[in-house]
């Protein structure tokens, strides 16, 4: 029951913010006295709606997202109302339109940092420095696992030659960090594997063969097979940090939201790559270091909750709202970056044409943009349809 609650509760949230995102730019635009003549959440047939003033709210029956209709975003909108042509949105300043279009984000920071400060004054917030990097506390046989005739044991890593103290730089090619990404790149694999690693500061590769073993055998759920190679990780640090007072909980809000912005950022980097992977996952191999949907994170949000792991939920919403205002500024159509992105050609383009005693340029022309918008689009909801049937067929769970 608590788990349904928790999934129901992190839906909401994810519903809530989604409003404030297309609020930032509902109450921006009306701010600067642009018309704005829609304000919808969801998508599909009408639910209910009202009027307030020049403004329609209300709710569609799809909660997939929402949109903020401002007259006059693009040249292909027509405006047959004087009204609508008098404060159409492309009348108004480059800055004050990119101040619009960025205020959908803006929300999502906001939020992220309220959650994050909430955090410090209550739960505490989470260690992200509790494992600095993968290094191994100990090379054993695969616990669980029992011993053959012979009295051996499967112990792929000391048969390959890793020793104590060796840190893994990299499995099968790709990086690794900390423990949790090790785990996570051997739990993928299986058979022979490249490791590189470091000992006394010299780098060193070897071939590890990684064997399958239940996942109940490595503390997770059920009997899904995933890989082993028989190590064990330092003792962690707390999982979360001591509760900060209202002042102190500022700067440790500040640092915090500093260093979950670079992860966004390096995760939003990694996201092509980790794409093909959800195909693993699928065909049921834990693979957790795929990418999520709101699903999945919606799944995870019902774990913490089970688990009373308030923190991790806390944590998940914000991260949440972190990576969509980051993706949400990348300049690709139809995201606000990429509208952004013309409005900022428009005014240099015209900017140089002045220079050199020439009118401005008509519109850009967002016909001519439509054949790279519908790419986008096919692209974001192949990504998604596959992140999600992911989700559903074999999510992402927190250990019990």
């Amino acid at each position: 029951m608590t788990f349904v609650l928790g999934v129901v509760l992190f839906a909401l949230g994810i519903g809530i913010s989604i409003a404030l995102h297309e609020a930032g730019h509902m109450y921006s635009a009306k701010a600067f006295g642009m018309k704005v003549r829609r304000y919808f959440i969801g998508f599909g047939p009408t639910l209910f709606s009202f009027r307030r003033a020049e403004t329609e709210y209300g709710l569609k029956l799809i909660p997939a997202g929402g949109f903020c209709d401002i007259a006059g975003m693009t040249a292909l909108d027509e405006l047959p109302d004087p009204d609508d042509r008098k404060r159409a949105f492309f009348r108004f300043p480059t800055w004050q339109r990119v101040v619009v279009l960025s205020a959908g984000s803006l929300a999502h920071f906001v939020v992220a940092i309220v959650l994050i400060y909430v955090m410090a004054v209550s739960t505490g917030l989470p260690n992200l420095d509790r494992q600095p990097a993968a290094v191994v506390s100990k090379v054993q046989c695969i616990p669980g696992i029992p011993a053959g005739a012979d009295g051996s044991c499967q112990a792929p890593a000391r048969n390959a030659g890793l020793q104590p103290g060796d840190q893994i730089l990299a499995v099968a090619g790709i990086p690794v960090h900390n423990f949790d990404e090790l785990s996570q790149a051997v739990q993928s694999r299986f058979g022979p594997t490249e490791f590189q690693f470091e000992r006394n500061g010299q780098e060193h590769r070897v071939s590890v063969n990684i064997v399958p073993v239940p996942s109940r055998v490595l503390g997770g759920r059920g009997n899904k097979p995933v890989g082993a190679i028989g190590v064990a990780a330092p003792p962690l640090g707390p999982a979360v940090t001591p509760r900060a007072g209202p002042v102190e909980a500022v700067g440790h809000t500040l640092s915090f939201t500093g260093t979950m912005f670079a992860s966004t950022w390096q995760g939003l980097q990694g996201f092509p790559k980790r794409v093909p992977a959800l195909l693993d996952r699928i065909n049921g191999q834990n693979r957790p270091d795929t990418p999520i949907s709101v699903v999945g994170v919606s799944v995870l949000g019902g774990d913490a909750a089970d688990f009373g792991a308030w923190w991790f939920f806390l944590f998940l919403l914000s991260a949440f709202n972190l990576f969509v205002g980051v993706f949400n500024l990348l300049p690709l159509l139809p995201l606000d970056g990429g509208h952004i992105a013309v409005n900022v050609y428009e005014s240099v383009r015209n900017a140089i044409r002045r220079a050199f005693g020439r009118a401005n340029g008509p519109p850009v022309d967002y016909s001519r943009l439509m054949p790279l918008t519908y790419a986008v689009v096919i692209v974001f909801i192949g990504v998604s349809l596959l992140t999600i049937t992911a989700d559903i067929v074999n999510p992402i769970r927190l250990p019990q």
